[in-house]
């Protein structure tokens, strides 16, 4: 039981790059997609879809396209999610792509003016 919380306490304590190269090894080396997994089991802990739908904390920021600009884009995802300048442009590239998860309403609200300034067409789910 001490191994678990032992666990646990250094799954809190990871950055946002650390928790992002742990989803890019979950997705590469086993096949999970964690943004996928968190979303399905969020309705089905609450037992009340359309409760869970009224009060909802949790935003994704999507990028659907990078726009004119797209290296300032590029440059902005990758100062928002700490992710290698390679990576920041695959993830603008590959759009229709989430930016980030679960993050509260103001967060979202907040990425999606920067990204829009940038020139990104962005959405918030």
């Amino acid at each position: 039981m001490a191994d678990l919380k032992a666990f646990a306490e250094q799954l809190v304590n990871l950055t946002v790059k650390e928790v992002n190269e742990l989803a890019q090894i979950l997705k590469d080396e086993y096949g999970i997609e964690p943004a996928a997994a968190v979303a399905a089991a969020g309705p089905a802990a609450s037992g009340d879809a359309p409760a869970a739908a009224e009060e909802k904390s949790t935003f994704d920021v999507i990028l659907k396209e990078a726009g004119g600009a797209k290296l300032a884009v590029v440059k902005l995802v990758k100062d928002l999610t700490g992710l290698g300048l390679k990576e920041a442009k695959d993830l603008v590239d590959g759009a229709p792509k989430e930016i980030k998860t679960g993050v509260s309403k103001d967060e979202a609200e907040a990425l999606k003016k920067q990204l829009e300034e940038a020139g990104a067409v962005v959405e918030i789910k």
